[in-house]
């Protein structure tokens, strides 16, 4: 039941995080060691700033639009 429940969770999260387009940190994290064991891993912080400036095309961490 616990089990049922943790996934139910984690499935939750995914979805919103998809829901407003903020991409999922560990599966990069994941990728990463997988495809790239030489590479550096960008921090949590990195990675979301370069995700939100992909989406919104925003400059130095700051949203331009909203759409």
């Amino acid at each position: 039941m616990l089990r049922k429940l943790t996934n139910l969770l984690r499935y939750r999260k995914q979805f919103l995080d998809l829901l407003v387009g903020v991409p999922n940190y560990e599966r990069y994290v994941e990728h990463m060691e997988k495809h790239h064991p030489g590479e550096t891993v960008k921090s949590r912080k990195q990675f979301f700033c370069e995700a939100q400036e992909a989406r919104y095309d925003g400059k130095g961490g700051k949203v331009s639009r909203c759409c």
